[in-house]
This record gives C-alpha cells, sequence and structure tokens, in this order.
C-alpha cells in the first residue's frame, strides 16, 4: 500500500544498527534532530514538542548481528546482538521553512554521530511541494537536452576527454574534431580538468567550440560539450558566460565541491544544462553501514538545478554492482513531485570504464533510452582511433535497440567487430 504522506512535512527513511532498544533508539534520532536534546529543559513544553518535534513514522525490524558494524557506538551493559532497522521519521516544514542547506542538517546531521548507533544511511526523502516555491529545479532535463543535441530518440553517445589533464586548449580541440566528425553526441571535460595554466578554461573554450560550431555547420546539430566550470561561485558564473557567448550548449560542476548553496546560484543564472559529476561520492555511498544512499543524495541536487548526473556504469571499474546502478539512473527519471511540469526529472549519465559491452546489459536493465552512455577509454583507445571509437558504440546501441546480439551486427560493423576484440 502506498504511504500518504502530508504535505507540510517532510519524510526520511534510514537505515539503522543499535545495541539499545530500536523504539528508544529512534525517539532518541528523533529528538537529536528536532526539540529535543539529552535531557529535558526549560520551555521544551508539551505544545512545542507537539508542534515541532520529529515523529518516528516507522519501524521495521531486520536482521541482527554479534558485533557492531562501526566502531563508537555504545551499549547497554547486558546487550549481546545489535538490532538492524528501517526507520522513517518525519518533521514539519515549519522547523526550517523550505531551505536546501537547512534540510540537509535535519536528515543527515548529528544523527550519525549518536552512540546509539553502530550503523546508519540515510535511505530516501520525501519533500513537500512547497520547495518548488523557492527552487527552480532542472531548467533542461531530458527534453531540453535532447533538443540540444537535435537527438530525440535514441541514448546520447558521449565521452570524456582523455588523457584527463596535460592536454593544451589545441589538442583537446583536435580531440573534439576527431570525436565530432565520427558523429559523437555529448563530450564531457574530465572533472580534473577546470582552469589550470596548461588549459585556461577562456582559451579551451574559444578553440573547442570553433571546432564545435564549424562541424554543427555541415552536421547540422550542435555537439554538447559540458565545460567543466567547477570553481568559486563567482568564477563559475563567469565562466559560464564565457561558454554561452561562445555558442556553447552545456556546464559542468563537481557537486561535491561546490555544495548545494553554489549550485542554487549558478542555477539562477545559467542559460544553459548543468552536468553534474559526483566525485568524491564514494565517501558517503562505500560503507553499508554510515552514509547517505544515491536515491536521497541525487534529490537535493535535483532540486537545486542540475540536468544530468553521473549513475556510474554497469561492470564500472569502480565498487558500486549493477543493481544499484541501475536503481539510481531509474531514480532520476522518476518525477520527485506530483506536480504537473515540475517532477524534476533528469537526465542519467552512465560512465566509469563503459565500452561497447555494456551497452546491451544497459538497455535491457534500465529500459530507457533517456540516458548519456559516455565511454572515455572505451571511445579513446579504440585501435581504429577516436571516429571508428563513436561509430562502434552507435553500432552497439543500434544492436541493443533491435535486440541483435553485437556478435552478429559486428559481422557487418567492423568498427564494433574491432571494439568486441579490443575490450575483451
Amino acid at each position: 500500500m502506498t504511504a500518504v504522506y502530508s504535505p507540510t512535512r517532510i519524510y526520511a527513511k534510514y537505515w539503522i544498527e543499535t545495541a539499545f532498544p530500536v523504539e528508544a533508539a529512534a525517539a532518541v534520532m528523533a529528538g537529536e534532530q528536532s526539540a529535543g536534546t539529552f535531557v529535558r529543559v526549560e520551555g521544551e513544553t508539551d505544545e512545542l514538542r507537539a508542534a515541532h518535534g520529529a515523529a518516528v513514522e516507522s519501524i521495521e525490524l531486520l536482521d541482527a548481528v554479534t558485533s557492531p558494524s562501526l566502531p563508537g557506538a555504545g551499549k547497554p551493559k547486558d546487550a549481546s546482538q545489535w538490532q538492524r532497522a528501517h526507520v522513517e521519521l518525519s518533521w514539519p516544514i515549519a522547523n526550517m521553512g523550505p531551505s536546501l542547506p537547512n534540510l540537509i542538517a535535519t536528515v543527515a546531521g548529528n544523527l550519525f554521530e549518536l552512540k546509539q548507533f553502530s550503523g546508519l544511511r540515510l535511505l530516501d526523502v520525501t519533500l513537500p511541494p512547497a520547495f518548488l516555491d523557492r527552487y527552480q529545479g532542472p531548467q533542461f532535463g531530458v527534453a531540453g537536452t535532447r533538443r540540444l543535441t537535435g537527438v530525440p530518440q535514441r541514448p546520447l553517445v558521449g565521452t570524456i576527454i582523455k588523457p584527463s589533464v596535460g592536454l593544451s586548449p589545441a589538442a583537446t580541440a583536435v580531440h573534439v574534431d576527431k570525436l565530432a566528425a565520427g558523429g559523437i553526441d555529448f563530450i564531457k571535460d574530465d572533472e580534473l580538468q577546470a582552469d589550470g595554466p596548461h588549459c585556461p578554461i577562456k582559451d579551451r573554450i574559444q578553440t573547442v567550440m570553433d571546432v564545435i560550431n564549424r562541424h554543427a555547420q555541415t552536421a547540422g546539430r550542435k555537439v554538447m560539450f559540458a565545460f567543466n566550470i567547477t570553481g568559486e561561485i563567482d568564477e563559475m558564473l563567469h565562466r559560464h558566460d564565457l561558454v554561452h557567448a561562445a555558442g556553447g550548449t552545456c556546464v559542468m560542476v563537481s557537486l561535491n565541491s561546490i555544495g548545494l548553496p553554489a549550485l542554487v546560484a549558478l542555477r539562477r543564472h545559467s542559460q544553459l544544462p548543468i552536468h553534474a559529476h559526483r566525485n568524491g561520492w564514494g565517501l558517503y555511498s562505500r560503507s553499508p553501514f554510515i552514509g547517505i544512499s544515491y536515491i536521497a543524495y541525487q534529490k537535493f541536487y535535483r532540486l537545486a538545478g542540475i540536468d544530468h548526473a553521473h549513475c556510474n556504469g554497469l561492470a564500472n571499474k569502480f565498487c558500486e554492482d549493477d543493481a544499484s546502478v541501475i536503481a539510481s539512473a531509474r531514480e532520476c527519471l522518476k518525477p520527485m513531485f506530483q506536480v504537473p511540469g515540475r517532477g524534476c526529472e533528469i537526465m542519467p549519465v552512465f560512465s566509469s570504464g563503459q565500452t561497447v559491452r555494456q551497452v546491451p546489459g544497459t538497455w535491457q536493465a534500465l529500459n530507457s533510452t533517456d540516458l548519456i552512455f559516455a565511454a572515455g577509454g572505451g571511445i579513446m583507445a579504440h585501435p581504429g582511433g577516436i571516429s571508428a571509437g563513436v561509430r562502434a558504440l552507435h553500432q552497439a546501441w543500434e544492436a541493443a535497440l533491435t535486440n541483435t546480439p553485437l556478435e552478429t551486427c559486428a559481422q557487418s560493423s567492423p568498427e564494433l567487430r574491432e571494439a568486441l576484440e579490443t575490450f575483451k
């Protein structure tokens, strides 16, 4: 049965592990993050607690273990096991108003340090539509990205400039020229390439856009290049303007470097899609016993205004498993709010060690073409060169979307055949 949520409350789901009675531990969570503290204080009336205290909405007991998963947790003297559970809390929006920074302090603040817990993860959040009165959400999303790239239906085939750093603006433009000639849809700077002295962003924007604009005149559509404008707020706004003036159609930022308020400022200023890179994400996700799930994390940034979000990829070079990757991608395409035209859906980006071999599985698992499939080495390392690497990925997607085995398609597609032989 679908839960019925109040439009004036914020809801958050957690996984917890505790040696204390679960009901008591959940009550500590609720008190710590709202009107209570470790002792009752003057002014903490029953009326105040009723109006502003967090509520424990539900508790679902899970398994139990015989040792704590994280150090530093307390336990009753007679405790012999640590119970795991799912807990849902809710807060009145009146506690903090529709404020993303203060929302984070509420649903993902001191909870992680409480002695009652030897494990705690924020799994999901459900926000009231009042947040839409303050925050703009994505400006372009899936439909706008398709319009700007001229790709109405199929997945966008993309790549990352490699080597990540070290290339000059001119050398970067040479790569872009080959990629555009091969039919690429989307290119992004690596997150490590920003505005270093070996490749100043002003020069990189100009040289790259000269190439992209030239190809657009003959191809009839423009390659989308996500320039990494990560920096201080004033730097990002200036760099955005340089991209826009040069005819560019996308900017990129590192979410964990700039934070929510800076992203909100960029979104208010931006006339271009914002491509969100989540580098540093492992800090929140790698331990199963503490952190924030991507399901919750990406909602904060979607509301703040990103249009594309990295979700890793199948059989990726990192530690995230395929089920988590697909769950993250599906969540990006799912409305956050049941408000027509304001669901804040965005385009998921598959990357991290992707080649032609992950294409069929990606299609079968996601069952949507609304995605960017970005392969760095999977294109740049093709034995036939960069253009051949792009064509191989297009051929792989054509095969997947018609349920044709890659090996069958490769018989008449030499670029795909070479890619299959290279990426094993």
